[in-house]
C-alpha cells in the first residue's frame, strides 16, 4: 500500500473555537475534507451546531460529536439533530459517550443514542463509533468489543452506514494488531487510525497524558522522537510509513488516517498535503 493511501480521504478534527482557522490553512485543505467536531465540556449543542454550519459554508464536510452523557434530555438530542440538519445540512456524526462519570441525562453511552433511532429519524445516513486499539482504563477488552459489535449491528439494522474511529497513538505495533483482531472477530467497518499531527514534543506529551495515551522512551522512540528532546518537532512520518507499508487490505480491510491538529490546523494540513514517504524502500516504482 502506498502511504498516501491513508491520507487519501483523511478526516480532521476541530474544536468549537478552531472554527474560524478553517479558512487559513493556506489552500492545504481540501474543500470536502470531513471535519470532526469535538463536543468538550464547556461546549452546548446550540453552538456546536452553528460551527458545523460554519464548517459546511467554507466547503467542507461537518461530522459533529454526539457525546451521549452530555445531552440534558430527548428535547435536548431532538433539538440538537433538528439544527445541524436544518442549519448545516448534516448527515454524519461521531457518537461517543463522552467523559463524565454521570450521564447529565437519560442517555448513558453511545448505544443508547444508536438505539433510540432518533439518528434515523432524522435522516443521519453516516455513523462514526469509537475505537481503543490499547483498550480502555475503565472496560475489558471483552466488553470493548462486544460494545462495538453492538453498536455496528443496531447501525446495519437501522440502514446506516458506520466506521470506526481511534483516539491517536504512536505505536504502528499495537494499532496492526488490534485491526487483526478486530477483523477476526468479525468487525470489517473501515476504520480511521488517530495521528497527531506536527507538533512538540511537549505538546505531544500533554495531549497524551490528558487523553491517558500510552507513553514511553520505548513507544516514542518508535514512533521517531526522543522525550527528552521536548521542544522539538514531533511528525507521524515514521509511524504512518510503517503502517502503509505492513497494512494488508485483506488481513485488516479499510484503514484511513484521522488527524488531530494539536500543533494547529495549517501546520497539520500543509504537512497531509505535501507529506512524502521518507523511507525508499516504500516509495512507489518509478516507470521503467
Amino acid at each position: 500500500m502506498n502511504p498516501g493511501d491513508v491520507l487519501n480521504d483523511y478526516s480532521l478534527e476541530i474544536t468549537a473555537r478552531d472554527v474560524d482557522r478553517l479558512g487559513t490553512t493556506g489552500g492545504y485543505l481540501t474543500r470536502g475534507t470531513p471535519i470532526s467536531i469535538a463536543f468538550l465540556p464547556h461546549d452546548d449543542v446550540d453552538e456546536l451546531a452553528n460551527v458545523a454550519a460554519a464548517v459546511r459554508r467554507l466547503g467542507f464536510i461537518p461530522v459533529p460529536h454526539i457525546a451521549a452523557r452530555r445531552i440534558k434530555s430527548t428535547h435536548e438530542l431532538v433539538r440538537f439533530l433538528t439544527k445541524l440538519r436544518e442549519t448545516a445540512d448534516v448527515t454524519r456524526v461521531f457518537v461517543i459517550a463522552g467523559d463524565l462519570s454521570a450521564p447529565l441525562g437519560p442517555f448513558d453511552d453511545a448505544l443508547a443514542i444508536i438505539r433510540s433511532g432518533l439518528l434515523h429519524s432524522y435522516g443521519f445516513h453516516h455513523v462514526g463509533i469509537t475505537g481503543y486499539p490499547e483498550g480502555h482504563q475503565q472496560i475489558a477488552d471483552g466488553n470493548l468489543l462486544q460494545a462495538m459489535i453492538d453498536k455496528l449491528a443496531v447501525l446495519a439494522d437501522a440502514g446506516h452506514s458506520a466506521e470506526i474511529v481511534t483516539q491517536f497513538l504512536f505505536d504502528a505495533d499495537t494499532v496492526l494488531a488490534w485491526l487483526t483482531r478486530l477483523r477476526s472477530d468479525g468487525v470489517y467497518a473501515p476504520v480511521r487510525i488517530g495521528l497527531p499531527g506536527p507538533t512538540s514534543v511537549q505538546s505531544l506529551l500533554r495531549f497524551a497524558a490528558r487523553c491517558g495515551v500510552a507513553v514511553s522512551a520505548n513507544v516514542m522512540a518508535k514512533y521517531g522522537v526522543s522525550i527528552t528532546r521536548l521542544f522539538s518537532t514531533a511528525k507521524p512520518d515514521l509511524m504512518l510509513n510503517e503502517l502503509t507499508a505492513r497494512i494488508d487490505s485483506t488481513a485488516h480491510g479499510i484503514v484511513k488516517a484521522h488527524l488531530y491538529p494539536f500543533g494547529g490546523l495549517a501546520k497539520t494540513a500543509e504537512w497531509a498535503a505535501t507529506f512524502a514517504p521518507t523511507n525508499p524502500a516504500l516509495r512507489p516504482s518509478e516507470p521503467g
